[in-house]
């Protein structure tokens, strides 16, 4: 993907150019390009399985999940599709609160940016008061990949390399800690740092201390290595005394 392709395809000024029929020539001929499968039926068969197995036959557990929902956790993970923590912790709809992301990181707080990130935390913890949030981070993790070879000058990605920018410090900290690690070592050092990257900028978000240090909420990383089929809870060090009221 070169960066002049990129900026042609988000270019404003073309969408602007755009009217609906023109829309209408261009979306109508991607519509009919042949799949090499079926997405309906795909979608249809799981439905199907889900509610057979599961909803049918447990009605009252989905009747108090359409009353409310009252999830334990707060997750953030990657959304690389070998990696869904329903799946590998055989959780059940309304036990996770879910926020998935390139390389399941984690911005610091700040109330002009990443508000889609600041927003989950804020509801996760205000509205529905979770106890625990986790961030998993995994291995042979694309994002974590680019942020190792994120050059320093104008990139061929617009979003990705902001993005993963944000686990520079992470990085920054294996490459002084490890300098001869390189190849899957290297990679999977950040993979790890990264994790402990976003939990302390978790506690940047003041409803997150606050939850800390009136016990009311806990704060955990693991890594996921899925060419191996293993999972292992990170060291998390910190402490925050506790306290009723935090000034921002």
């Amino acid at each position: 993907m070169s960066k002049d392709l990129n900026k042609e395809a988000i270019e404003p000024r073309l969408v602007e150019e755009l009217d609906q029929t023109n829309l209408e020539k261009i979306i109508t001929p991607v519509l009919q390009l042949p799949l090499t499968f079926d997405p309906i039926q795909r979608i249809n068969d799981g439905f199907k399985h889900f509610k057979i197995n599961e909803f049918n036959k447990h009605p009252e557990y989905f009747q108090k999940l359409a009353e409310k929902q009252k999830p334990k956790f707060l997750m953030f993970a990657c959304s690389d599709s070998r990696v869904s923590p329903t799946n590998i912790f055989n959780l059940r709809p309304g036990e996770a609160f879910m926020a998935r992301n390139i390389a399941n990181m984690v911005p610091a707080f700040d109330k002009l940016k990443h508000a889609g990130v600041g927003a989950i935390i804020e509801y996760a913890i205000l509205a529905l008061e979770v106890e625990v949030i986790m961030v998993i981070g995994h291995s042979r993790c694309g994002g974590i990949s680019r942020l190792i070879s994120l050059p320093d000058e104008e990139t061929s990605y617009d979003f990705i390399d902001r993005w993963v920018s944000i686990g520079e410090p992470a990085k920054a900290k294996v490459l002084a800690e490890h300098p001869n690690a390189t190849g899957q070592e290297l990679q999977t050092l950040v993979e790890k740092e990264s994790v402990m990257n976003s939990l302390g900028n978790l506690l940047s978000y003041p409803y997150v201390r606050l939850g800390i240090a009136n016990k009311k909420l806990k704060v955990l990383g693991g890594y996921y290595d899925f060419v191996c089929g293993k999972f292992q809870f990170l060291d998390v060090h910190h402490h925050i005394e506790q306290t009723t009221n935090i000034q921002e």
